[in-house]
């Protein structure tokens, strides 16, 4: 859903702990793969395994249960088949790093292919690193807009 010409993020200060700065680094590495549309490169940077959570929202195609690290790259991919790129906007308003955890927070909007309807809504996202890879993926985000905009008019 990050699209490199639209996304926005605060600069912010190192942290002291050489395990928040690893986990700094790893989620920058993987923003930064996520606007590139590089799937290869978020396979490496998933754990084989990840605790993967995205509230269930059986109308919206591109959410579902993931487990693998391809599963959880895949999501890049299957997100812009289903939405129109072009219209994709994400702002990231907050990041911060306590250790092995990150959050950031922020917001996102796009546009369903299939329907032309819009969603927009707050998000927060929680990572979770461990051997520079990531091992949970928690995201949190306006699942009714999203399903609204999936769902065709009747």
């Amino acid at each position: 859903m990050f699209d490199k010409a639209r996304v926005s993020t605060p600069s912010s200060a190192a942290t002291p702990s050489s395990d928040a700065e690893a986990t700094r680094a790893v989620v920058q590495d993987f923003l930064a793969a996520r606007l590139a549309g590089d799937t290869q490169r978020l396979v490496e940077i998933f754990a084989d395994e990840v605790d993967w959570m995205l509230a269930e929202n059986p109308g919206v195609p591109w959410i579902r249960p993931r487990r693998t690290g391809v599963e959880c790259a895949a999501q890049f991919s299957e997100l812009m088949e289903y939405t129109v790129p072009e219209d994709a906007r994400a702002s990231v308003d907050a990041f911060l790093v306590d250790g092995a955890d990150a959050v950031l927070m922020g917001h996102v909007s796009g546009t369903v292919r299939a329907t032309g309807k819009a969603f927009a809504g707050p998000f927060a996202l929680r990572l979770t690193v461990e051997g520079g890879r990531i091992v949970r993926h928690h995201l949190y985000e306006n699942s009714l807009s999203i399903a609204e905009a999936c769902a065709p008019d009747q």
